[in-house]
C-alpha cells in the first residue's frame, strides 16, 4: 500500500478570524467567472468589469446598504459554483495574503438553489457545506488552515436558523464527527444580518446559542457593530464578539465583563469607514485605546478582503502607519488572532 503524504503545514504567518464568504473574492475574478456563464441576469445588469466594480468600491449609507453588497455576490456563488471560488480563494490566501488560517463564514442557506422549496433548500444546506469543506483541502500545493463559521441570519425563519445549528452540530456530535476537527470543517455558528431585525428575536438566537455550545460548537455574532446593534443579553453566549467597537463607544462600562470571559471582538476597520460607521481610521484610535486599557482582546480582521481589496497584513499596516497602534499592540492584536482562533491547533506565529 502506498502511503499517504500528510499535508503540509502552512507557511503563512497571519490568522484571519472574520472573512465573508461573499466579500472574499475580488470582484474582477466575479466578473470573469460571469462572462463564463452568458445567460446570467446579472450581466445584463452590469454589461462592463467597471461598471460591476463601482457597485464594490463606492461607499455605502448604512449597514443594510453595505449588505446588498453580499445579496448580489451570492447570485454568484451558489451551490455549482463554490468549488471553483474556493479553490481560488485558497490560493490567494496563502499567496498574496500570507495566511496560515482562515475561518470563512457565509449562511449555507443562501448558498443553496434559489428555485427549491424552504425544505429542499434546507436538505441542500448539507451539499454546500461538503462542497467546501471538500474545496478546502482540494489544492495540496496551497497548505492553508481552513475552518468553516456557519451564520444564521437576521432574515431567514426560525426553521432555516435551527436547521443551520443542527447542521454545523454534525460536524462534533454527528455524521462527521471524526472529521469536524479536520481541515476544512464547521467549528462555529455565527449571527448575521441586519442588526436591527435582531430585536424581537434575541430570545431565539440566545436558544441557538446554547444549542450550539451543547453540541460542541463555538459561538460569535455580529454585535456592537452599529448604534442599533447593541443586545447585551447576547454576549454571555458568545465565545467571540464579531466587531464589537461600540462597546468602546456607547457601552465601555462593559468592557471588563469583556475581559472577564476572555472574549475576543473581531475588528475590520476598513468595514467600519465602507458602512458609515466611522468616518475614517483614525476613530479606531480611542476605539482600540479603550479595549488594550481594559484588558480586552483584540483581533485585526478584514471582513471582505477581496471586496475592499484590502488584505490583512494591509489592515494592521493601516493603523500602524496612522499611529493608531504601535508595534507592541500590532503584536499583540496579531497573537489574539492565533489565541482566540477557533481551530488552530499550533502556537501563535511571530511578525
Amino acid at each position: 500500500m502506498t502511503p499517504v503524504t500528510p499535508p503540509a503545514a502552512p507557511r503563512g504567518l497571519y490568522a484571519e478570524l472574520h472573512l465573508h464568504l461573499g466579500g472574499a473574492i475580488l470582484p474582477n475574478i466575479l466578473y470573469s467567472y460571469l462572462r463564463r456563464q452568458p445567460g446570467h441576469g446579472l450581466l445584463k445588469k452590469f454589461k462592463t468589469l467597471d461598471q460591476f466594480e463601482r457597485v464594490f468600491a463606492r461607499k455605502h449609507k448604512s449597514l443594510p446598504d453595505y449588505l446588498e453588497m453580499h445579496t448580489l455576490v451570492e447570485e454568484i456563488q451558489r451551490l455549482h459554483s463554490l468549488r471553483y471560488f474556493i479553490q481560488k480563494l485558497v490560493r490567494g490566501a496563502v499567496l498574496f495574503d500570507n495566511l496560515a488560517y482562515v475561518e470563512l463564514r457565509y449562511t449555507p442557506f443562501y448558498r443553496t438553489d434559489a428555485h427549491l422549496d424552504e425544505d429542499q433548500r434546507i436538505r441542500q444546506m448539507r451539499e454546500v457545506v461538503e462542497t467546501i469543506a471538500d474545496a478546502a483541502v482540494s489544492q495540496p500545493m496551497y497548505p492553508l488552515r481552513l475552518k468553516q463559521i456557519l451564520c444564521l441570519h437576521s432574515r431567514l425563519s426560525s426553521k432555516v436558523n435551527k436547521a443551520t445549528v443542527e447542521l454545523a452540530a454534525e460536524w462534533t456530535s454527528g455524521v462527521h464527527a471524526r472529521s469536524g476537527g479536520a481541515n476544512g470543517g464547521v467549528c462555529a455558528i455565527d449571527i448575521a444580518g441586519p442588526d436591527q431585525l435582531y430585536r424581537p428575536r434575541t430570545r431565539e438566537f440566545i436558544a441557538l446559542l446554547k444549542l450550539a455550545r451543547s453540541r460542541g460548537l463555538h459561538t460569535t455574532a455580529h454585535v456592537y457593530e452599529t448604534a442599533t446593534g447593541l443586545y447585551p443579553e447576547l454576549l454571555p453566549h458568545l465565545d467571540r464578539i464579531g466587531h464589537g467597537i461600540q462597546l468602546a463607544l456607547k457601552s465601555p462600562r462593559l468592557l471588563k465583563e469583556v475581559a472577564k470571559r476572555r472574549q475576543c471582538l473581531e475588528m475590520c476597520p476598513t468595514t467600519y469607514i465602507k458602512t458609515a460607521t466611522l468616518r475614517g481610521y483614525d476613530d479606531m484610535k480611542p476605539i482600540l485605546a479603550r479595549c488594550f486599557d481594559a484588558g480586552v482582546s483584540v483581533a485585526i480582521c478584514t471582513d471582505n478582503s477581496g471586496l475592499h481589496q484590502v488584505r490583512l497584513p494591509m489592515e494592521l499596516e493601516n493603523l500602524l502607519v496612522r499611529d493608531i497602534i504601535d508595534f507592541h499592540q500590532m503584536q499583540a492584536c496579531h497573537h489574539a488572532s492565533f489565541d482566540h482562533a477557533f481551530g488552530w491547533d499550533g502556537p501563535s506565529r511571530d511578525l
